[in-house]
C-alpha cells in the first residue's frame, strides 16, 4: 500500500497525465484534487489517443476516480467528457466514477463573467482559458458559490440560484457591458444535470478513509504545475487554486499523514502557455524547433506554448515547495538531434547571481539565464525502454538534473505511448 501525489513542477503541460495513467496500474483510485477543466490531459494507449479535462486519467486503468472538492465542475463539461469516453467504450458508470459533493459548479454567469473581464483588459489580460474557473473560485471565497451537496436539493438550489443571478447579471450588463443570462434556462439545465450525475456523487472524504483503512493505494492528481499556484506561482499569472501537493489533502479530504511519496512531473525542457516572465524562453530557430517536434500546444485551448531550456531555478523551486520524492522527466526524446543542450542553474539580476526564484515579477522579468552547456545526441531515442538503451549524452543530462536539484529521477518518458517510459524506480514500490 502507498499513497503518491503526481504534481506538475513548472507552467502546467508537463505530461503528468501519461505518468498518472501509468502509475494507475498500481493504485486503486485515482483523485484529481484541484482545478477544473482549463486542464487538460492527453493519453495515448494502444495508437489510440484520449483527452480528459476533469475525469482523471485512471479512468483508462478501469481504477475508481474521484473528483475531490478541491476541483470545480462545470457538469455541461463533464457530462460531455463522460459522454466522450462512452462512445470510446470506457466504463463511467457510477461504481468507477465519484463526485465529492463538496465540489462547487462553474455556473453559466462564470464563463460569461471571465470572458468579458478578459475582454474588457484588452492588452492587460491574465490569459485565462475564458472557463469560469476564477471567477467559480472567487464566490467559493466568497462563500456565495453552489456545490453539489447543493444541486442536489432542488428547492435550494433554486433559491441560492435566484439570488446570485441578480447580482451577477446586474455586474453582467452594467459594468462589463454583457448579456444577462435567464434564470429560468440556467435552472432547468442545472437540475437536469443533477439527475444525471446523481448516483456519482458521494461524500468523498469518508469513502477515503474507509479506502485507506481497507489498505487500498491512492494516487491522487494534479492539474496545471508549481508556478500556476495562486500562492506560490507567478502572481498574477496563474489560475484560482492551490497546485501544490499539500492541496492534495485539503482538496480531496484526507489528512497528511497518509502521504507517501510526491513525485514531480517536469518535462525535459520548459514551456509556458499565456503571460508572465519566462527567462529561459528561446525565441529562435531552437525554441521553434522544440515547439514543433514536441507538439507543443494545449490540450484544452489549442494555444501555442513557450518554449525554452529546462530551469533548475524554477525545478529547485517546485522541489522544495512540494518536498518531492521523485522525478518524472517527460520528453526526453524531443531534445534528440540538437548538437549541445543548456540547463539554468541560475538566474543574473543587474550584475548579481540569483539562485533563488524571486517573488517579484518585475525582477524575474528582467533575471537572465544562467546556462551550463551539455553535449546532444543525435539518435532517436524513442525506443528506449531501459536507461542502457540511452545514449550515454542523454544519462548524462539527466544525472545533471539530480545533481542540480537534489532529487531522484525515477521515470522517463521518450515518447507519448505507454510503453515508451523507463521506470528506474517505481513509486508504488514495484514494477
Amino acid at each position: 500500500m502507498a499513497n503518491i501525489v503526481i504534481v506538475g513542477t513548472q507552467w502546467g503541460d508537463e505530461g503528468k497525465g501519461k505518468i498518472v495513467d501509468l502509475l494507475s496500474e498500481h493504485a486503486d483510485i485515482v483523485v484529481r484534487f484541484q482545478g477544473g477543466n482549463n486542464a487538460g490531459h492527453t493519453m495515448v494507449v494502444n495508437g489510440r489517443q484520449f483527452i480528459s479535462h476533469l475525469v482523471p486519467s485512471g479512468i483508462l486503468q478501469k481504477k475508481i476516480c474521484a473528483i475531490g472538492n478541491g476541483v470545480v465542475v462545470d457538469p455541461e463539461v463533464l457530462i460531455e467528457e463522460m459522454t466522450y469516453l462512452e462512445e470510446k467504450g470506457i466504463d463511467i458508470g457510477p461504481e468507477l466514477l465519484k463526485i465529492s459533493d463538496k465540489a462547487h459548479l462553474i455556473m453559466p454567469y462564470h464563463r460569461a463573467i471571465d470572458i468579458a473581464r478578459e475582454n474588457k483588459k484588452g492588452d492587460r489580460k491574465i490569459g485565462t482559458t475564458g472557463r469560469g474557473i476564477g471567477p467559480c473560485y472567487e464566490d467559493k471565497a466568497a462563500r456565495r458559490g453552489i456545490r453539489f451537496v447543493e444541486l442536489l436539493d432542488t428547492e435550494l438550489f433554486t433559491e441560492m440560484l435566484a439570488e446570485t443571478l441578480d447580482e451577477k447579471n446586474f455586474y453582467l450588463t452594467h459594468y462589463l457591458n454583457g448579456t444577462p443570462l435567464s434564470f429560468d434556462d440556467i435552472r432547468d439545465r442545472y437540475l437536469g444535470y443533477a439527475e444525471r450525475l446523481a448516483p456519482h456523487i458521494i461524500h468523498l472524504s469518508t469513502f477515503l478513509s474507509e479506502a485507506i483503512g481497507s489498505r487500498s493505494s491512492i494516487l491522487f492528481e494534479g492539474a496545471q504545475g508549481t508556478h500556476l499556484d495562486i500562492d506560490h506561482g507567478t502572481y498574477p499569472f496563474v489560475t484560482s487554486s492551490n497546485t501544490v501537493s499539500a492541496n492534495a489533502c485539503s482538496g480531496s479530504g484526507i489528512g497528511p499523514k497518509v502521504i507517501d511519496g510526491v513525485i514531480g512531473v517536469v518535462k525535459a525542457y520548459t514551456t509556458r502557455v499565456g503571460q508572465g516572465p519566462f527567462p529561459c524562453e528561446l525565441l529562435d530557430e531552437i525554441g521553434d524547433r522544440i515547439q514543433q517536434t514536441g507538439c507543443e500546444f494545449g490540450a484544452t485551448t489549442g494555444r501555442k506554448r513557450r518554449c525554452g531550456w529546462l530551469d533548475t531555478v524554477l525545478l529547485t523551486n517546485a522541489a522544495r515547495l512540494n518536498s518531492l520524492t521523485g522525478l518524472a522527466i517527460t520528453k526526453l526524446d524531443v531534445l534528440g538531434g540538437l548538437d549541445s543542450l543548456c540547463i539554468c542553474t541560475g538566474y543574473e539580476y543587474r550584475g548579481k547571481r540569483l539562485s533563488d526564484f524571486p517573488s517579484n515579477l518585475k525582477v524575474l522579468a528582467e533575471c537572465t539565464p544562467i546556462l551550463e552547456t551539455l553535449p546532444g545526441w543525435k539518435s532517436d531515442i524513442s525506443g528506449a525502454r531501459t536507461l542502457s538503451d540511452l545514449p550515454d549524452e542523454a544519462l548524462a543530462y539527466i544525472h545533471r538534473i539530480e545533481t542540480l536539484t537534489g532529487i531522484p529521477v525515477q521515470i522517463v518518458s521518450v515518447g507519448p505511448g505507454r510503453d515508451q517510459t523507463i521506470v528506474i524506480e517505481h513509486p508504488f514500490g514495484s514494477k
